[in-house]
């Protein structure tokens, strides 16, 4: 959705650092934002555990079947 609209500017970020500010208030701001963080780090460990052992569980691939050369009959 961000393509059609564009990516999100400095002006755009102020508007929201403002709004944020105006609903959460300056003492709950930084808590809000080291929770969040907290959360993205949870999130990227949690994901890369599951890359890894979809990695360890997945099969190696088959090798091809090998086509032996036909002899040639006269």
């Amino acid at each position: 959705m961000l393509g059609i609209v564009g990516p999100i500017g400095m002006p755009e970020l102020i508007i929201i650092l403002v709004v944020a500010l105006v609903i959460f208030g300056p003492k709950r701001l930084p808590e809000l934002g080291r929770s969040l963080g907290k959360g993205i780090k949870e999130f990227k460990n949690s994901t890369s555990e599951l890359t890894e052992h979809l990695k360890e569980e997945e099969p190696a691939p088959a090798a091809p079947p090998t086509v032996d050369k036909a002899e040639k009959v006269e």
